[in-house]
């Protein structure tokens, strides 16, 4: 089985900001995939299914961003997977808007939900997917921006990134990783 998770944080207040990137794709995801995600015992929405004959599993972390290792930690605890059976993907303000940067490993970058995960699991080599944000024009505090949706403009790119992204987790899971990663970085 793998274990894609999506990182957000729960709640209609969060819903269409920038840092519920990692939530919006799990929902594009699971709906082309056709996994209904719904709660869990492991305090996240989850949609467990199949792609292309893997099993898979759909993850958002319902415990807020810098929590949401507890989520994962007790999922792959029950599944019995390991860190290599698992993608997340998460906002970058160090990114483009529409660009995707697929990493094996490495530190959080200063993303607490990936720090969460990285504490929890007690190891950094965590495959990601960090979709592009960008960061703000006029050097408007990042938590603000990051909690804000998208421009409408901007809102189109994400959109296709999505689809984007989508296309990389098919690939993640029939082909070697460093396949993907050459495919869809950039």
């Amino acid at each position: 089985m793998k274990l894609i998770v999506g990182l957000g944080n729960p709640g209609k207040k969060y819903d269409k900001s920038k840092h519920n990137t990692g939530f919006a794709v799990m929902d594009h995801v699971a709906n082309n995939w056709g996994i209904k995600l719904s709660k869990s015992k492991f305090h996240a929405e989850l949609g467990m299914g199949e792609w292309n004959g893997v099993k898979v599993a759909i993850m958002k972390p319902m415990l807020y961003y810098n929590c949401s290792g507890e989520s994962v930690r007790a999922f792959m605890d029950f599944y019995k997977l390991e860190p290599h059976d698992m993608i997340v993907v998460y906002d970058d303000l160090d990114t483009d808007i529409g660009k995707i940067r697929m990493r094996f490993k490495g530190s959080a970058g200063g993303n607490n939900g990936m720090k969460s995960i990285i504490q929890h699991l007690g190891t950094d080599h965590i495959k990601r997917i960090r979709v592009g944000i960008s960061r703000p024009a006029h050097k408007e505090q990042v938590t603000d921006y990051v909690l804000s949706p998208f421009a409408k403009t901007d809102r189109l790119v994400f959109e296709d990134t999505m689809d984007k992204v989508n296309q990389a987790l098919e690939s993640f899971l029939i082909e070697p990783f460093e396949t993907v990663m050459g495919k869809f970085n950039g």
